[in-house]
């Protein structure tokens, strides 16, 4: 029975040389510098999708630990025609959220000297924005297409180095894939943000604060490197995240979603010719922009 075996993996494993496997490998990059590596695996009627963006927590700026990690959360809220009821009223009202909030802040920043009964009053007229702007979204209208039409295994994460999202879906879903990358990337709408910041802060209370283990890593992590950003877990300071604003998410947005930092990542059973072809349309009016320069402390 073993020799059976080893004869039936002969050929499987010689299937999988390394010349053979750079046979099915294609890649292109768009005019505005995003790059796409193509795999064809025809075995089966899948296509699995991976979008890696060269930023992480190590490009998290002073003061805002974590807000890379913002972008794994906000992924997929949708756009301005997918998860809302009327998008330029929600526009609207998430920049009334931001006037308010403005205000807030500026009445917090006089430390002692704030108007107590001013900030209480704040408080309240900032809440009653965001339920304004949070009643004009469709929950999970995204991530529901994705389902609708087979997707499968929809996720991201956040390391030191990149940010990464995936799914998988059928064969013939490719260009609905390409339909809904390029708008997020486009054009991301950054709706229930702060809503999510309270989802991005409980996970560091559950997994670090409340966690023998992860907050040994975390000190470790900080003991460990005492310059370098690397100090800075990919969750960031609790601190940190609970000061995140909308404008902190645009800067590093533009600073670092731009083309040229993206790389695509797409096996299964395409046809790169279409790809390309997809790509073009869909990621071509993405405009260029020089990459991102850093400078960490060493």
């Amino acid at each position: 029975m073993l020799r059976l075996f080893v004869c039936a993996l002969v050929p499987l494993l010689a299937a999988q040389s390394l010349t053979d496997f750079e046979k099915k490998v294609t890649e292109f990059t768009l005019g505005n510098g995003m790059h796409f590596i193509i795999i064809e695996r025809h075995e089966a009627p899948v296509v699995s999708f991976h979008s890696y963006v060269n930023a992480g927590a190590v490009n998290d700026p002073g003061g805002q630990t974590g807000i890379a990690h913002m972008f794994e959360h906000m992924a997929f809220k949708g756009t301005e025609t997918i998860g809302t009821k009327n998008y330029p009223a929600e526009k609207k009202a998430m920049d009334e959220v931001e006037q308010v909030y403005d205000l807030y802040d500026a009445e917090l920043a006089k430390g002692d000297k704030a108007d107590k009964a001013r900030l209480t009053a704040l408080q309240k007229d900032l809440k009653g924005a965001m339920d304004k702007a949070n009643s004009y979204v469709v929950p999970n209208a995204y991530p529901e297409i994705i389902e609708q039409n087979g997707g499968v295994g929809m996720n991201a994460s956040t390391e030191e180095d990149a940010t990464q999202f995936f799914y998988s879906l059928p064969s013939n879903r490719v260009e609905l894939w390409f339909l809904l990358e390029a708008e997020r990337f486009y054009d991301p709408v950054f709706r229930e943000f702060y809503k999510e910041r309270d989802v991005v802060r409980e996970e560091i209370r559950m997994r670090v604060e409340s966690s023998p283990q992860g907050l040994l890593l975390q000190m470790l992590g900080a003991t460990a490197f005492a310059a370098h950003p690397y100090r800075n877990g990919p969750g960031g300071w609790a601190s940190d995240i609970e000061h995140f604003r909308v404008p902190d998410a645009v800067r590093f947005y533009n600073k670092y979603y731009v083309p040229a930092n993206i790389t695509i990542g797409i096996a299964g059973d395409v046809n790169p010719a279409q790809c390309r072809r997809l790509a073009e349309k869909y990621f071509g009016i993405l405009p260029a922009h020089p990459l991102p320069e850093d400078f960490p402390t060493t």
